[in-house]
């Protein structure tokens, strides 16, 4: 406490400006991940389920694909910067690559092995594995009302699931390895585009680069790619449209997600996907056509979001500084005047 408030102290120009400065970003690039997380977990179910699509990793190809075409024409025009490839660069992001390749084949693999709702109350406990990454690895410290709204949300989620009658092993465990590489995803991002010397883009475009070889030989050696290949909906422009939908959806999800969590925090981002969840969850009961009603998972359902609606709040009100979150206002106590 008595080293945060002797930087408050020593910059007190810029910490005055910070509060005027920091929400509209961090609300904008909260909404923008949560609305590209909730389109393409919609795109990729039907692709997936809807049209059978065999080959999940050969769909994650293509989002990977997409994302280097996207960001290197950019960089090509001088829309956007990051650093040429040198010897550093892979220094720099590991263990990051193999996360991102990790968290883009479980969560594409997992999507079709549960009704959309259960997967997405699993995908919930992604939040309290964030936040224990945080603490871990970023040596961050939380506020007890942040720690009760994530108990809640992970609470609502232990009551939902536990209601489900439609059990599977695998996918449980399937979608459970999805939340450690997001929750490890979310965590190494944060830490890594902390530097300069990559930047926001540099870290999604060498990702990629990293990560689509390797990708590609898992899709060949297990099958994937033949079966991708051997699909009979390639002449169905309806599939073409929506495979190209998720792979720019893909692009755009890592793109969002790196905003998200640059504004604000790992957790911050995980909490505003398990705000998404619910609300597909919500569309599944009424038109998914896979969702059986239980009262006891509807009451769960409704727990986390209330518990992610606060954490929101919070948010928002700055609480989710981990840096110091118990005296912060009393630190600087004329930030709201």
């Amino acid at each position: 406490m008595h080293r945060c408030e002797t930087m408050k102290a020593k910059q007190p120009d810029q910490e005055l400006l910070a509060p005027a400065q920091s929400p509209l970003p961090k609300l904008l690039s909260a909404l923008f991940y949560g609305t590209c997380s909730f389109l393409i977990v919609l795109v990729n179910k039907t692709v997936l389920t809807v049209y059978r699509f065999p080959s999940p990793v050969f769909l994650g190809v293509g989002q990977m694909v997409t994302t280097i075409l996207v960001l290197y024409v950019s960089k090509l025009n001088k829309i956007i910067h990051f650093p040429d490839l040198d010897k550093s660069i892979p220094k720099k992001l590991f263990p990051l690559p193999l996360i991102y390749v990790g968290n883009h084949i479980s969560g594409l693999s997992s999507i079709g092995k549960l009704s959309l709702p259960m997967f997405t109350v699993l995908r919930k406990f992604t939040i309290p594995l964030t936040l224990l990454l945080e603490v871990i690895i970023l040596g961050k410290r939380f506020s007890l009302s942040i720690i009760i709204s994530v108990f809640a949300v992970i609470l609502g989620a232990f009551i939902a699931a536990g209601s489900d009658l439609a059990f599977s092993l695998e996918g449980y465990a399937s979608v459970l390895l999805n939340d450690v590489f997001t929750a490890a995803n979310g965590v190494y991002t944060k830490q890594k585009i902390d530097p300069k010397e990559l930047g926001r883009y540099g870290v999604i475009f060498y990702n990629a680069c990293f990560m689509v070889i390797p990708t590609v030989l898992i899709s060949f050696f297990t099958g994937d790619f033949q079966q991708a290949t051997n699909f009979k909906q390639w002449t169905n422009v309806f599939f073409i449209f929506q495979f190209l939908l998720s792979c720019v959806l893909g692009f755009l999800l890592m793109y969002s997600t790196v905003l998200c969590s640059h504004y604000n925090s790992a957790l911050t981002t995980a909490v505003v996907g398990a705000i998404k969840n619910v609300s597909i969850a919500y569309i599944g009961m009424l038109f998914g056509g896979d969702y059986m009603f239980n009262m006891l998972n509807f009451i769960g359902l409704n727990i986390s979001m209330a518990g992610g609606l606060r954490y929101s709040f919070l948010a928002i009100r700055g609480q989710d500084n981990p840096d110091c979150p118990i005296d912060e206002e009393k630190a600087n106590p004329g930030s709201k005047s």
